[in-house]
């Protein structure tokens, strides 16, 4: 890779761009990530090869994601999540693999277009300019008659200044490798159970729920099995289902069709997607994907973490032979409950969240598995609505409840497990989790 210009700033050539573009796609920290890949090149090709200024969302939905002509993006915002997670990874590559790249680019937020520069053109820290002010303010004034006899003390005075001051930039910057490097510090129970997702050779994959397919479930009053869910075969259905009834001749309007085609996620789940890759940010193996976008092959081969209850996020039911609390819905009462398959001593066969869409109150189930090949692990996390679910998030991310939990595990090593969680929280008040019953294996 070329070097910067020396001297006077020049902009960096297209061919330097396009090279130090395809450098940051073949780092570990995307060129596993093949849809983020993609949204890269497009876009660089676009602004480098192209010289196309700016770039849309809506054009990029079509081109790397397939989706359809003036599709909504107010409903699919697929575009605006992988660009957050695409800006994160590049920034990534440049303070670690790339970090001796003189040229080096970013994805502004509220643009698609990559913005390349110099590393040297990057302006100083405010923390540096305050250092060379302060070793400026320092300097002592001399005056011509007291240079020769002074000479000694002022250099012994300058030396000590930036002694000083080199120690206290050290000092911070060692700080902030030290966070960096050292993630887990103060957090023994989190650092126990989540390197094996977030600081493991295999990818892992964040499994974001399909509230679309949801939403169809309600409305058709029926669950659909994962195998429809995968080839999409409800989606006939959904064409075939008609609200025309006896009683009601009305209502034969909504877009049934349009509602499942939609690729929406909770934003609750969305939270919790974002605490997890918060435990460890130099974490390089956690990608977020879409239920609709997941594949029979990556659970298999990666470690996944299911976000969202089956009802959602169909994908669940791959683990549920092996779980002992199921999260159920009732479509015909629309209630959403828990069903505890072997009670122990104490224990209810079911927990029922109140059917008040307003209660606080919810109930949760966090499981931890192997995936379906035993070649990697497998975090369930889901609720009877979207706040015990955000909960569960909360609790499995959260040193303190993780820890309480960890020490009723027997032994030293952390076995596979499932926690049942009643969950309650006021609106912008913390949440509260109390462990109504566990298993481990």
């Amino acid at each position: 890779m070329s070097s910067g210009p020396k001297g006077a700033s020049q902009p960096p050539a297209p061919d330097a761009c396009w090279k130090v573009l395809e450098a940051a796609a073949a780092s570990d920290h995307l060129k596993r990530a093949t849809r983020l890949k993609e949204f890269l090149y497009y876009v660089g090709k676009k602004s480098i090869k192209e010289g196309f200024g700016d770039i849309h969302e809506q054009e990029i939905g079509q081109a790397v994601f397939g989706r359809k002509d003036a599709y909504d993006t107010s409903q699919d915002n697929i575009v605006r999540v992988s660009a957050t997670e695409l800006r994160r990874r590049v920034e990534a590559y440049f303070t670690a693999e790339g970090k001796d790249e003189p040229l080096i680019f970013d994805i502004p937020r509220g643009s698609y277009t990559p913005v390349f520069r110099w590393r040297s053109e990057i302006p100083p820290t405010e923390a540096a300019k305050a250092a060379e002010a302060a070793a400026a303010a320092l300097l002592p004034v001399v005056t011509a008659p007291w240079w020769r006899t002074q000479l000694p003390l002022l250099l012994v005075s300058t030396v000590a200044i930036v002694l000083a001051i080199a120690c206290a930039s050290l000092w911070r910057e060692n700080r902030s490798l030290h966070k960096m490097v050292y993630t887990w510090d103060g957090q023994p129970a989190l650092a126990a159970f989540w390197p094996r997702f977030l600081d493991s050779t295999q990818d892992t994959d964040i499994v974001l729920a399909d509230t679309s397919f949801a939403i169809v479930e309600d409305m058709m009053k029926q669950s659909f099995p994962l195998s429809d869910y995968l080839n999409r075969s409800y989606l006939s259905q959904v064409r075939a289902y008609s609200l025309c009834t006896a009683d009601n001749k009305v209502v034969n309007s909504i877009p049934f069709e349009s509602i499942a085609a939609r690729n929406n996620g909770s934003f609750g789940d969305f939270q919790v997607a974002q605490r997890i890759e918060a435990l460890d940010h130099n974490s390089t193996s956690a990608h977020v994907s879409f239920a609709r976008e997941f594949t029979a092959d990556s659970v298999k081969r990666d470690n996944v973490i299911l976000i969202g209850s089956r009802k959602s996020n169909p994908w669940v039911d791959l683990f549920t032979d092996e779980m002992n609390f199921l999260v159920k819905y009732d479509a015909s009462l629309d209630q959403s409950f828990v069903v505890n398959l072997h009670p122990r001593a104490g224990e209810q066969a079911l927990y029922a969240q109140p059917a008040d869409p307003y209660a606080s109150l919810g109930y949760s189930v966090i499981a931890y598995l192997p995936n379906p090949s035993r070649t990697g692990s497998a975090l369930i996390i889901e609720g009877t609505n979207a706040e015990a679910t955000n909960a569960a998030g909360e609790f499995v991310t959260s040193e303190k409840t993780m820890s309480d939990f960890l020490k009723k595990l027997p032994g030293n090593k952390i076995p596979y497990f499932e926690i049942l969680l009643k969950t309650a929280r006021m609106s912008g008040t913390p949440f509260q989790a109390e462990v109504v019953a566990y298993r481990s294996y």
